[in-house]
């Protein structure tokens, strides 16, 4: 079937249609672009009000305090003091060639590895700057086996250091870089630390740069079994993974100790960290610099904690002091005829508190010092005076 032929009418406007729309177009463009001109070079501007809503204001529904506002004096100076103390705090890195075998259930660790390939690790600790010519100090535990050791200063600087000396009994390191004009951190005295006397720690944890924390004196003289020298000064500050090394500073921003350990189950702080008094690093630090290790007073004893028996036959007054339980023949304590049962009570003139008291007077006096003893035992109470022999290297005894 032929479809019917549509009118003439209709076929004119088909073909007619697009002609027409086309210069409309044209036109519509060509008055848009007049208004986008006038309205660009401000001929012609445009205002649209937008009708304002009842309620609503375009003022801060908050109080603000200027910035400007001084903070209260006993709050300002923990500002000032980490604004000293930082330049002097640095980051210790390490990387350690750890040698470790396959695992048994790695087949392919085993495959390409091999048995025996040493494996790098990198770790992570603080330190500070004890000298403008670049000595600086942290933990022993913070570099042990390393084989290289990079120094970051606060201003970001980076310098490879070099290890002067350890001693592992204290976990005191001594590293050196090559620069000079340092920030140095000032040495405070630990000894007169009062319990509940505010500190502030500085360090990396985790790898965070320049973490500062703030707590208290939680106690004095800790042991916490982590060598025969342990006295520990015990804080609240917040201690993590990462300070090891780095300072504890008093509130007149002197170094009073040197952050070394937390007690925690989970890993991170609980609010017990433990850091080394600085009274006894500057016993460690100038021996370290000079010969790279330690050299300890030798008494040849070997001593306990006094039980409630010494103190009835003895007739002590409390149970203070050291039960001596061995000595050592041809020893200093031996020649001076200290023997077993007797109770040193006194070391230098300065009454004793325990056995680690002794041990720690003992290790901090040099070989060769005089030094008097106040003992009770059967001759009675009685005062002797004996000369220190050297503690060897390999000797690490309960007592001194």
């Amino acid at each position: 079937m032929v479809p019917a032929e549509r009118p003439r009418a209709v076929r004119w406007h088909v073909r007619c249609i697009a002609p027409r729309l086309v210069r409309r177009v044209i036109v519509l463009g060509v008055l848009a672009g007049v208004v986008a001109l006038l309205l660009v070079s401000g001929v012609v501007s445009v205002r649209v009000n937008v009708p304002r809503l009842d309620g609503v204001s375009a003022q801060p529904f908050w109080e603000e305090k200027p910035a400007t506002a001084k903070l209260p004096e006993s709050l300002a100076i923990w500002v000032e003091l980490a604004r000293a103390v930082k330049p002097a705090v640095v980051n210790v890195s390490t990387l350690q060639r750890v040698v470790r075998g396959p695992l048994p259930d790695d087949f392919f660790r085993r495959f390409f590895e091999g048995p025996g390939q040493a494996q790098p690790r990198q770790s992570l600790g603080s330190g500070f700057v004890i000298s403008h010519d670049g000595y600086i100090g942290t933990n022993v535990h913070v570099v042990r086996d390393a084989s290289e050791i990079v120094v970051r200063l606060a201003d970001q600087g980076q310098h490879r250091a070099k290890v002067v000396g350890v001693d592992p009994t204290t976990d005191i390191a001594l590293l050196k870089i090559e620069a000079t004009g340092l920030p140095v951190l000032p040495f405070g005295d630990s000894d007169k630390l009062e319990v509940g006397e505010p500190v502030m720690a500085i360090g990396n944890p985790f790898g965070l740069d320049q973490t500062v924390t703030s707590g208290i004196v939680s106690a004095k003289e800790r042991f916490i079994g982590s060598g025969p020298y342990d006295d520990f000064i015990q804080t609240d500050a917040s201690v993590n993974p990462g300070n090891s090394g780095g300072p504890l500073v008093d509130a007149r921003g002197a170094l009073v100790g040197i952050n070394t350990a937390i007690f925690s189950q989970s890993g991170g702080s609980v609010g017990i960290g433990f850091a080394i008094p600085v009274n006894l690093a500057k016993q460690v630090l100038p021996q370290l610099k000079d010969t790279g290790k330690v050299r300890r007073g030798y008494l040849g004893v070997a001593v306990t904690p006094v039980t409630p028996e010494a103190v009835r036959s003895l007739k002590l007054s409390a149970r203070r002091g050291a039960l001596v339980a061995e000595v050592v023949s041809r020893s200093p304590a031996a020649d001076v005829g200290v023997e077993p049962g007797d109770v040193i009570v006194a070391f230098q003139g300065q009454p004793l508190q325990d056995p680690h008291d002794l041990t720690r007077r003992v290790a901090g006096s040099p070989p060769g010092s005089k030094v008097t003893l106040e003992v009770v035992g059967s001759r009675g109470r009685r005062t002797v005076t004996t000369t220190l022999g050297e503690l060897p290297e390999r000797r690490l005894p309960a007592a001194g």
